[in-house]
């Protein structure tokens, strides 16, 4: 929901209010006599289980015997539905989270304004305050509950993902001096498309069909590759976006901390790690779930973040044979390379050839605040000459002009390609302007939906005159 007052010409961080609910002061004792009859009333039990219906029902019976005929039952109700979050959801930030146009939230302590970065309007600072300690705690706990995790003085970090997707990182003191944090990554319902990145200029159809050529592999060779970048740069979104070029024929396996890839494919295994629950057992890594994948016949595995031991298992899979995705933190392809081939990862430099491309994204800041992501550059592996990867850019961003430059450097991989399909790369580089025009034609046409575009591609990869003819009219 786009919030009405949500700029402050006078604050050099824009202001958002956030929409609260204010209970008087009967509702807040009526709140805590409810806290303190949860056994008796048989609603522990069921927030165990998070079924919000039955919780709410049970809440409304409390409250009817609680006022008597005082009040209509609209009003039970709606006090019922926000006690409700008071128990088992997120208490003040409730709205926060319910707003699919923020990216974050986070709450730095106690007598500190929460922050929140929105998708507009970038970093903003919220007329919310925790005075106390406690709220922030109940949040932290009922997050704790809701996802089976432990947080105590012996383990004061908790990792999670609440049940609309969103990843959650919580620490409480002694770790953090100011009092209980959260910061919440949200991620939006409808994920953002190839076509979505095209009209925002994070890259241009040139190199976004380039891509298309490459991932797909025109089932001959499906590209290796490394999505590379900073924090927040938009490496999972991109990655989510490059899936659906992926052959349909595939069958693919997602690795991921914290399940955020929403890839449009039907033949599709989403596998998550688990840390340690309450009774401190259970982990499964992310090396754990790599090295499972390869017993599940994969055509394509897709780790979220590559960034320690499991990066020897991935890179051994993807040069005995198959084809991976992968994000990794680092600011340009010369340190991606570099984190690669050191501590913790030490992936040995023979194996790094195996990787096709690595694209690497920025997010960049305006003057006002605002900001936007942008593909900085692609760059292909081309192999090791005295102990030295060899890197070759074949596109790179223009700051200066805001746009993307071809290098115009010929791809060593699609000359593999051409090989093993027993043709001119020219006859390749004709694919690449055919599909730039299918890219070109759902930009202009505004079709940006995810199963609208799969099902256009589909049709091309069926009969691709078809589709030409169609949109060339």
């Amino acid at each position: 929901m786009e919030n009405d007052s949500i700029h402050n010409e006078n604050n050099l961080i824009p202001r958002y209010n956030v929409l609260k609910f204010n209970f008087s002061d009967e509702e807040k004792l009526i709140l805590e006599e409810l806290r303190e009859n949860l056994i008796d009333l048989a609603i522990s039990e069921k927030m165990s289980s998070f079924n919000e219906e039955l919780i709410l029902k049970d809440i409304i019976r409390f409250l009817e015997n609680r006022l008597q005929n005082r009040f209509d039952y609209d009003y039970k109700e709606n006090l019922a539905r926000n006690m409700l979050k008071e128990l088992i959801g997120y208490g003040e930030i409730s709205s926060l989270i319910e707003d699919d146009n923020l990216e974050e939230i986070m709450v730095i302590g106690i007598n500190k304004p929460v922050f929140v970065y929105h998708r507009k309007y970038g970093m903003m600072e919220t007329d919310l305050v925790f005075e106390d300690e406690e709220k922030i705690t109940n949040i932290i706990d009922s997050i704790a509950r809701e996802t089976n995790r432990r947080i105590d003085q012996q383990s004061p970090i908790l990792d999670a993902r609440l049940s609309n997707g969103s990843r959650v990182n919580a620490t409480i003191p002694p770790l953090s001096a100011n009092g209980p944090t959260i910061t919440i990554r949200k991620f939006k319902k409808d994920p953002l498309t190839i076509v979505d990145l095209i009209r925002y200029n994070t890259l241009n159809s040139e190199m976004a069909s380039f891509l298309w050529l490459c991932v797909d592999g025109l089932g001959v060779k499906p590209a290796n590759i490394i999505v590379s970048g900073g924090t927040s740069s938009g490496k999972t979104t991109l990655l989510n976006a490059l899936s659906i070029f992926i052959n349909p024929m595939e069958r693919i396996i997602t690795i991921e901390d914290t399940l955020e890839l929403q890839i449009p494919h039907n033949h599709i295994i989403r596998m998550e790690a688990r840390t340690v629950n309450i009774e401190n057992q259970g982990e499964i890594t992310i090396e754990d779930l790599v090295k499972n994948s390869l017993r599940q016949r994969p055509d394509r595995i897709i780790v979220g973040e590559v960034r320690g031991k499991e990066a020897i298992t991935l890179f051994t899979a993807l040069n005995t044979g198959h084809s991976g995705f992968g994000t990794l933190h680092a600011n340009n392809s010369r340190e991606t390379i570099t984190r690669l081939t050191n501590a913790p990862m030490n992936v040995p430099k023979i194996m790094i050839s195996s990787i096709d491309f690595i694209i690497m994204e920025k997010r960049i800041y305006r003057s006002d605040g605002i900001s936007y992501r942008r593909i900085t550059e692609i760059a292909e592996v081309t192999g090791m000459e005295e102990g030295t990867i060899q890197l070759s850019k074949l596109f790179q961003w223009d700051s200066e002009r805001d746009e993307f430059k071809n290098l115009t450097i010929v791809s060593k991989t699609l000359e593999e390609m051409a090989n093993l399909k027993g043709v001119h790369i020219s006859k390749l580089n004709e694919e690449w302007k055919r599909r730039q025009l299918v890219l070109n034609y759902l930009v202009k046409n505004n079709i940006s939906c995810q199963k609208d575009i799969s099902d256009i591609l589909v049709t091309y990869y069926l009969n691709p005159d078809y589709v030409l003819n169609k949109i060339c009219v």
